[in-house]
């Protein structure tokens, strides 16, 4: 069967949009990221269109184009939408490979009432972790793993995004109990060419078989 993934990142900003868009394009699949918060620049769904090389039919709409870059929940409330947790549970796409980006970190709100890990619980997927590798990663990554064993989400494993730190990667993987999957350096330039090249010189495709 082939394969769908959740990316959840640690924090925003971490890179799991540039890494989502490596292993779409990586896996020659679909891509659908159900929130957008904030589209100045068209959004994250143009970025991995760009990123990828994929065609437009297999870049999926979103659920959610809300135009503030801040939380959902927020983000929904000043644009006067309410996002429909029930209906993001049921709605996963049937496309595979499947990779789903997620809106932040795990416990960001969708609602006053509901926490976004809520919809990894539905899904039953599992999750690739995108870290960056930066001071701070460690106790950022370690978090975010307790909580989707908290919330019995099963992960897959962690990528990380930046220039190498052995030890921290290291020390992660190993308090965390998590395979390490690889890590995509800083590009310059950043475009489809010079990612799919990392990616293939830094991951291995047998890995998200």
């Amino acid at each position: 069967m082939k394969p769908a993934f959740v990316i959840a990142g640690t924090d925003t900003d971490v890179g799991k949009t540039v890494f989502a868009a490596a292993l779409t394009g990586a896996l020659d699949g679909s891509y659908w990221k159900p929130i957008q918060s904030g589209t100045d620049g068209g959004g994250d769904l143009d970025i991995v269109g760009r990123l990828s090389g994929l065609p437009r039919e297999r870049l999926l709409p979103e659920a959610y184009r809300l135009s503030r870059p801040l939380s959902p929940h927020r983000a929904a409330e000043l644009d006067g939408v309410e996002i429909d947790v029930a209906r993001l549970e049921e709605g996963l796409p049937e496309a595979r490979p499947l990779i789903v980006e997620m809106a932040g970190g795990l416990l960001v709100p969708l609602s006053r009432k509901h926490l976004q890990v809520r919809l990894l619980q539905k899904w039953d997927i599992p999750v690739i972790l995108v870290a960056r590798t930066a001071l701070g990663t460690i106790n950022h990554s370690l978090l975010s793993i307790f909580a989707l064993r908290m919330h019995e989400v099963s992960i897959h494993g962690i990528a990380f995004v930046g220039d190498a730190n052995e030890d921290s990667e290291r020390t992660i993987s190993d308090f965390g109990q998590v395979r390490r999957l690889g890590r995509l350096p800083n590009l310059a330039p950043l475009d489809a060419s010079t990612l799919r090249q990392a990616f293939s010189e830094h991951f291995r495709l047998e890995d998200f078989a």
